[in-house]
């Protein structure tokens, strides 16, 4: 941690006033260097106040996506270590896939307040308005093979789902693949990216969209979107929201490299999972089928048994499930058209 983190960290683990003076010894800097990272955060918005012969006191803290916040309480051992935070950019993923090619390392956080171009799955754009939402983006550099990829995904969902459960007691669950709903409506998208030869991951990026401070949705979006403030009836700060999704992921992700832990991980999966035992609609062979959902297999794959017989593995594409986003489904007797 820099001298501004540093002293953020030492000023919330202090309920009463700490002095410069302290402050100055116990960093090994100048006073001047912390009356400047004082400034600095009252700049970033943070309420410090200062009295003579005393020190400084934490009031108040904003509500911003800044490293320092960011890392201040964050646990991990690399996820989170590089940090990347932007006012705007074109898309986090973007700007990851960018930094993975000039070498960013294993566990880099790229966020933004702001995306231009945000990006969802099978190519929709993503709302990615400023000072509501936590979009970022995660820099993976795995030992997997191409084929293994979607496991990630499976964890990204279970580290959203325990981390927002964690901050906001929301009950949030999934909906296969990627997607992070409470009750019928979304809350939070996933997309995962990669680079790879035939046998080898050079990189994974996670991109990770959640709707945490929104008040209201246009009236498009209303049916099938939500926020956690919506669902909670009050604002969550941002930060401590990403640092519990952050750590959980971590967690997971060493706990499936461990391999043993994998099948509970897949329980958990399966337990959060809104699609099994609903009925869901998709494509197969250029043919819009229904069918109910009955598993999801150890590659992430989704199991349907079809309305027309016969048990099938969806590992892409769109997956309508009755009930949620206010969709609704034929009859099984009607279900298959051209």
């Amino acid at each position: 941690m820099n001298t501004k983190e540093e002293i953020l960290t030492r000023l919330r683990q202090t309920e009463g006033y700490l002095s410069g003076e302290q402050l100055s010894e116990t960093l090994g800097v100048s006073r001047a260097a912390v009356w400047k990272a004082i400034t600095a955060l009252r700049e970033s918005g943070y309420a410090i106040d200062s009295a003579t012969n005393r020190g400084y006191r934490l009031t108040a803290s904003p509500d911003v996506l800044t490293p320092e916040e960011i890392r201040c309480g964050l646990h991990t051992r690399a996820i989170g270590k590089n940090i990347v935070a932007l006012q705007e950019v074109d898309s986090t993923n973007e700007e990851a896939k960018r930094q993975a090619q000039c070498g960013a390392p294993d566990g880099s956080v790229f966020l933004a307040e702001r995306q231009t171009g945000g990006k969802g799955r099978l190519g929709r754009t993503w709302e990615s308005p400023a000072g509501t939402g936590i979009w970022f983006s995660v820099l993976l550099r795995p030992s997997l093979v191409p084929s293994e990829i979607s496991s990630i995904t499976l964890l990204a969902g279970i580290a959203v789902c325990r981390g927002i459960r964690s901050v906001t007691g929301c009950a949030a669950k999934l909906k296969w693949p990627n997607d992070v709903v409470i009750g019928s409506r979304k809350v939070c998208g996933i997309l995962t990216e990669m680079a790879a030869e035939i046998e080898r991951v050079e990189y994974v990026v996670l991109g990770i969209g959640i709707n945490a401070n929104t008040e209201a949705f246009p009236a498009k979006l209303a049916e099938k979107a939500t926020s956690l403030r919506i669902e909670a009836g009050s604002a969550f700060p941002r930060a401590a929201i990403l640092r519990a999704v952050l750590k959980e992921l971590e967690s997971l992700l060493l706990n499936a490299k461990a391999g043993s832990a994998f099948q509970e991980i897949l329980d958990e999966y399966k337990f959060l999972c809104v699609s099994l035992n609903r009925r869901v609609g998709f494509f197969w062979n250029g043919e819009q089928q229904t069918g109910m959902a009955v598993d999801v297999s150890p590659s992430g794959e989704l199991i349907v048994e079809r309305d027309g017989g016969g048990r099938i593995s969806i590992n892409a594409g769109e997956v309508v499930v009755q009930g949620i986003y206010g969709e609704h489904l034929p009859n099984p007797e009607g279900s298959k058209r051209a």
